[in-house]
């Protein structure tokens, strides 16, 4: 990472996109708390000079600091231009992605922050991209000795640390988590901007390119400790919550399992399988989401198919996701839970010869997921990289957030800022 002295200590690039507005906010709100000794020196970033000084503006009459426009960098650059990119990464230590979907704008920017001893982090829930960049630029971040951190937000820290956090807490050995989600909202109801949309979309339609990418690169399969876990049924009833669910179609279980096999490849920790689903309640709520999958996976396929999708995604959502996306009544009234379940070994019992003695229930709780919670995570992921330096792994490289962060307090900074993990309860069967 860059120790030279640079003009900002963090970029916030793609500002003026509609999640780079909620992480503009919660960087001036991090950077406004009492208990910080010093402000940060920081900018925003994109393509437009107008529209960066309206997202201060708009962050300074929403937290009440007008002297907020004339405190913070402006930075124009543009994604079609590498030039300017390496400009913006010359003048930081760290730049903050927002500028989805990552398959598309994600990787000129990477690049850029390596080149310039830039340290990166972003959003991306978008599995053929973040393993992509590791496969490509690992070795030259760690050359450079700095640090590309994907998935930050929303997806996936929220799965990738708390099954950290569960195995932190276990007394054993954790050899198996399955993780469900519950988003729960107000009387006006979910939606999500359609830029997750258009990710969704360019994902299931180049799964082929993930599989051809996986089979290439030749690894191992990481070792099972104990009793393999099962696989649900693509719906399934969890009796524990009382809900049916179905697969979690997010990047957390490609990114939790990149973390298990680092940890076990270069700190010797024992695996932990991991299988992530989402609670849909009733079976009419079931029924809904059948219909509403496949239409999509049938769409998906085509070019005039994804061209539809893309062009009115209320129709094919049925009203979840949305050009204009949500609104602030309906963001203030959504939260996430998320649940894990996990089994173990006590020690000093074989994993090979024995089931499963121990159990524990852990949660992971936070507001909304997309515009909320992401910002959240992804700034307290900028935090604890800038402060808890020497407890990251050695030398940079392209990493999960677990992979990073699995030594640092970020668990505990996220839960100072509404993020919070917990034992719900652990027993020894």
């Amino acid at each position: 990472m860059a120790m030279e002295k640079r003009p900002f200590q963090l970029v916030v690039f793609g500002a003026s996109g509609f999640t780079g507005q909620f992480v503009t906010e919660e960087v001036a709100r991090e950077q406004s708390t009492p208990e910080r000794g010093f402000r940060l020196p920081w900018a925003v970033a994109g393509r437009s000079r107008e529209k960066l000084l309206r997202v201060l503006e708009k962050a300074a009459l929403k937290l009440g600091r007008p002297t907020l426009p004339s405190e913070v960098g402006i930075i124009v650059c543009d994604i079609n231009n590498s030039a300017s990119l390496d400009e913006m990464a010359k003048q930081t230590t760290l730049v903050l992605n927002c500028v989805g979907p990552y398959r598309f704008f994600g990787e000129p920017v990477v690049k850029a922050c390596i080149e310039n001893r830039t340290s990166y982090i972003d959003i991306s829930g978008e599995p053929q991209f973040l393993e992509l960049m590791y496969w490509k630029y690992h070795e030259k971040a760690a050359e450079k000795g700095v640090y590309i951190i994907g998935s930050s937000g929303f997806d996936s820290i929220p799965a990738d640390l708390g099954v950290i956090y569960t195995r932190n807490k276990m007394n054993g050995t954790l050899t198996a988590v399955e993780s469900f989600l519950t988003i729960n909202t107000g009387p006006e109801g979910l939606c999500i901007h359609d830029g997750t949309w258009k990710s969704a979309i360019y994902g299931f339609a180049t799964k082929n390119s993930l599989k051809k990418l996986r089979n290439a690169s030749c690894l191992k399969p990481v070792p099972v400790t104990g009793q393999k876990l099962k696989k649900r049924w693509p719906i399934s009833f969890c009796k524990e919550l009382n809900t049916y669910t179905i697969p979690f179609w997010g990047s957390d279980a490609s990114v939790v399992r990149r973390t298990q096999r680092y940890l076990h490849e270069y700190l010797e920790e024992p695996p932990v399988q991991y299988a992530a689903y989402v609670s849909v309640g009733g079976i009419t709520s079931v029924i809904k989401l059948m219909f509403a999958g496949l239409f999509f996976l049938f769409f998906v396929r085509f070019g005039i198919g994804r061209q539809l999708l893309i062009k009115f995604p209320w129709l094919f959502s049925f009203g979840y996701f949305s050009k204009q996306g949500p609104t602030q009544k309906q963001i203030d009234a959504s939260s996430f839970t998320l649940t894990f379940f996990g089994q173990g070994y006590s020690q000093g019992l074989a994993a090979e010869k024995n089931k499963p003695n121990v159990k524990i229930c852990t949660q992971v709780k936070g507001p909304e997921a997309g515009y909320a919670a992401t910002p959240i995570a992804m700034v307290q992921a900028a935090m604890t990289l800038l402060n808890d330096f020497p407890d990251l792994p050695k030398g940079g490289g392209v990493f999960t957030p677990g992979a990073a962060f699995s030594r640092t307090r970020l668990i505990d900074r996220l839960n100072q800022h509404g993020i919070e993990f917990s034992v719900i309860s652990s027993s020894e069967v």
